[in-house]
Order: structure tokens, then C-alpha cells, then sequence
């Protein structure tokens, strides 16, 4: 019985990576053309900066057992330093501002490095990029995917392990129940109204007048920032989370220069010539945002499994994005804490512990 897991983020491959260990069969295929999903890491040199999720937090078991496993590096955020904050004149005051990340950690070779790992154990064959699901169609108890260049995938059970709202882009037939699209649909995807930006610079000029790097804004068009450098060494980041809307952020060049303008007035001239400045606009990508999703979340939402979601097409559909975890869900714990409830729902996988 061959299982097709559609998405190729933390999800997907940590299902990918239970089947393995029990000698199922699968296939796994990603529209884009890399793994990783909403992991996304930056390169100068060799060092990596992340511009998805970059922490993880004591308490995210399945997260740590990873790390372990695989022997990845893990380190402290660094938090040691004043805070900035920049009011809504641009008048910028040290000693104030948000809670740091302090007490988060990241990963040496950024979130990449566990994409990297996860992948390495699968079996060559079992994954396809450049290979987006356009629809799905069952037919006498077979389901039939057909991908955007017309290529056909026959399989008996089907794992979304993508946002919701992308999953509900996709065409069935016959339809889904109301219930299901509407459940689909009202589910936001968590980060995709994000947009990003990392600025590598050769010195840590910040630590070295006795900052950490954290500043909260009011002004923009960054509305909080971090200290992103690697674990030990340079090339050193500052990391920031834009708030200006995707509406008001479609000029990139311009908001490239106004990210700039706006670390020189936090951190001084010496922020002026960043190395790199590495800007990622979750909002544009298609493979994360659908026009729903244009707006930036202000808080959590409270994710998890619908009844609606459950029994679909009398089992043959799963969903295994992050945002169907009942307890981390939108978080990395969550994607592989949806995988994890996904695999005793597939009648081919055989019901014993994984790796």
C-alpha cells in the first residue's frame, strides 16, 4: 500500500522518516525546489542565518529528541546587553523595550541542519521536488494525484502535510464536505504574513558597546530584532521581524533602504554597510501564503485537529501540517507533533515504534 505525503517541510519529512524505519511504502513531493517548507536558512560563507523559524524552547520534547539523535549543535540565544526601544518619532532609548529571547535555543547550521539530517536517511526515490499536487481524485477506493507538469500518482492514502488553506487549494473530486473546506479555510497559517530580514555584519558592534542586539520599534519598519550571529565566530546578524503590511512592502528595494536607515538610528553608523542583508517575504510565496494569509497574525491562534478533519474521504486523507497539532501547533514542535498523530492513521505503515 504506497502512502503519498504532499509537502516536504519538518512535517512531511519526519513522517517520511518514521516510514522509513518501518519499511513502509511511500512517496514523498514538494512543489518547491528544496525541502524544508517554512525552514529556510541564508548562507555567507559557511555560516547559516535563518529566515523561518530560527528558536526551539525547553519544553518541545519531540525537538530535543531530534537534536540528540542526530547530534546537531544547540546553543543559547544570546541576551547578554542593554535593550533598545525606538518610539514612534524615531527617538531611540536604551534600557527599554521587550522581554528578550533569552533562554530560547538555536541550532548550529541554522533549522537547515535538521532538514539536512532528516533527509539524508531517506531511501533515493522516495522524494520529488518541483512536483506541486493540483488535485486529487478517488475512484473506487484508489486515490489518483495529479501534479502541475500532468504527471499522475496512484496511492491508497493521502498525508497533507501542509497548511491547511494550501491543502484547501488544491482540487478534489469529488469535493470535499462543506464542513471540511470551511474548516480548511478558517484555519490561518501561521508566519506566512511574516516578512523577514537578516543583516550579516563582519563585528559584533553592538556587543561590543554593550547591547544585545534586542530593540522593539514603533517607528519600522522592523518591530523587533535580535541578535542572529552563529554560535561562536563570525560573520555576526542582527535578525528582525518586519511590521510593515505585504500591501505596503511590495518596493523592495525601498524597504531594503529603510531597513538600513533604521539600524544605523538603533545600533549607529557602523550598521550602515551590512555584508548581506538577506530579506524574505513569506507573504509572496505561494507555497506558504494564500491571499487569506496577507495579513501578519498579531497573536497565537489556537490550532488543532477539527472534527471536520477527521475520517476524510473515510480515512484515505490525513492532515499532518503544524497547525493541526493540538498542543505546539504553527511552532516546529507542532509540525512534528502532527506527524506523529498522522502515523497511526496510515493502514500501510506498520504499527510499531519509529526511529
Amino acid at each position: 500500500m504506497t502512502i503519498l505525503i504532499i509537502g516536504g517541510g519538518l512535517s512531511g519529512l519526519a513522517l517520511a522518516d518514521m516510514l522509513e524505519a518501518q519499511g513502509a511504502e511511500y512517496l514523498l513531493v514538494e512543489g518547491r525546489d528544496r525541502l524544508g517548507g517554512r525552514i529556510l536558512t541564508g548562507v555567507q560563507g559557511e555560516r547559516h542565518f535563518d529566515l523561518g523559524p530560527a528558536w526551539f524552547w525547553p519544553g518541545q520534547p519531540r525537538l530535543a529528541d531530534m537534536v540528540q539523535r542526530f547530534g546537531l549543535g544547540r546553543f543559547d540565544q544570546f541576551a547578554s546587553g542593554d535593550l533598545l526601544f525606538e518610539d514612534g518619532q524615531g527617538q531611540v532609548t536604551r534600557g527599554r523595550g521587550f522581554a528578550s529571547m533569552a533562554g530560547s535555543w538555536r541550532l548550529e547550521g541554522g533549522m537547515a541542519a535538521l532538514v539536512q539530517a532528516l533527509a539524508a536517511g531517506l531511501s533515493p526515490g522516495r522524494v520529488r521536488l518541483n512536483a506541486r499536487v493540483m488535485g486529487l481524485r478517488r475512484d473506487a477506493g484508489a486515490i489518483t494525484a495529479r501534479l502541475q507538469d500532468g504527471l499522475e500518482i496512484s496511492c491508497e492514502q493521502v498525508v497533507l502535510a501542509l497548511p491547511p488553506r494550501l491543502a484547501a487549494a488544491i482540487g478534489f473530486a469529488p469535493a470535499l464536505p462543506r464542513a471540511t473546506a470551511t474548516a480548511l479555510q478558517a484555519m490561518p497559517t501561521w508566519m506566512a504574513g511574516q516578512a523577514k530580514a537578516v543583516a550579516i555584519y563582519s563585528r559584533p558592534f553592538w556587543r561590543e558597546a554593550g547591547l544585545s542586539g534586542d530593540a522593539s520599534s514603533r517607528f519600522g519598519p522592523m518591530v523587533e530584532i535580535h541578535d542572529a550571529s552563529p554560535m561562536t565566530g563570525g560573520p555576526y546578524a542582527l535578525f528582525g521581524f518586519i511590521g510593515v503590511p505585504p500591501r505596503a512592502r511590495q518596493n523592495e528595494q525601498r524597504l531594503r533602504d529603510q531597513i538600513a536607515e533604521q539600524l544605523v538610528r538603533l545600533f549607529g553608523d557602523a550598521a550602515a554597510q551590512p555584508v548581506q542583508l538577506f530579506l524574505k517575504d513569506w507573504a509572496g510565496d505561494p507555497f506558504s501564503a494564500t491571499p487569506a494569509d496577507q495579513e501578519p497574525l498579531m497573536t497565537h491562534p489556537r490550532y488543532g485537529l477539527p472534527i471536520a478533519l477527521a475520517r476524510v474521504w473515510d480515512g484515505q486523507v490525513v492532515f499532518a501540517g503544524s497547525e493541526v497539532a493540538g498542543e505546539f501547533g504553527g511552532y516546529l514542535e507542532g509540525a512534528l507533533e502532527a506527524a506523529e498523530a498522522a502515523l497511526p492513521q496510515l493502514e500501510g505503515a506498520p504499527q510499531k515504534a519509529g526511529r
